[in-house]
């Protein structure tokens, strides 16, 4: 059989065309597929992090925001608060907080940064329930001892004005902090671990 006359340069153009048709069909066919499996903007928003402004937060006072869809707690403690910090330690389950509920940088008696300014994610570490602040002392309510702090009224835990958990309690944990940094003296960056500010 003779291939004279045969026009060769049209069957590869044929060829490849309808290899790259071929190829344009599978990736329209994958396209949704593979966009199904990278985040939606309503995730990562959800786990962006959150600036807040601390400019206008007064000593004593909290402020609460959201991050992932949980509350997040930023109280601006007084020089009285601060105080109060040091006098619970001996009846607290983990006062030195030897376990990981916060980065690092927060490791230390006001487990924060900056110690003037807490951040928590507002959950109590038995069940999920929100505790209340009441930095209010004393409150035999709560406890003879009160010195001010974050009290669940769900099952009775109760919390120092750092998070920390009193012995005794339904909770075994201290709160949570989450990674956290300053962007300037007065925003501070909810959802990102900076280190030391």
């Amino acid at each position: 059989m003779s291939n004279e006359g045969v026009d060769t340069s049209r069957r590869r153009f044929l060829t490849r065309a309808t290899a790259a048709v071929g190829g344009a069909g599978v990736v329209a066919a994958l396209y949704p597929f593979l966009a199904s499996m990278a985040p939606s903007e309503r995730a990562q928003a959800a786990g962006a992090p959150v600036e807040v402004d601390v400019s206008q937060l007064q000593p004593g006072e909290r402020l609460t925001t959201e991050w992932r869809g949980r509350p997040v707690w930023v109280v601006r403690r007084s020089d009285d608060m601060l105080a109060r910090l040091r006098t619970q330690e001996i009846r607290l389950r983990d006062p030195d907080s030897e376990r990981d509920q916060q980065p690092e940088y927060a490791r230390n008696e006001y487990r924060s940064i900056r110690e003037e300014y807490l951040v928590l994610v507002g959950i109590c570490t038995h069940l999920g329930c929100s505790p209340l602040f009441r930095p209010d002392a004393p409150a035999p309510e709560i406890h003879e001892q009160w010195t001010g702090g974050f009290f669940c009224p769900c099952h009775g835990s109760y919390f120092d004005l750092a998070g920390r958990v009193y012995a005794g309690v339904p909770a075994q944990l201290n709160m949570a902090v989450p990674p956290h940094r300053y962007a300037s003296d007065t925003v501070l960056v909810i959802g990102e671990d900076g280190g030391e500010a």
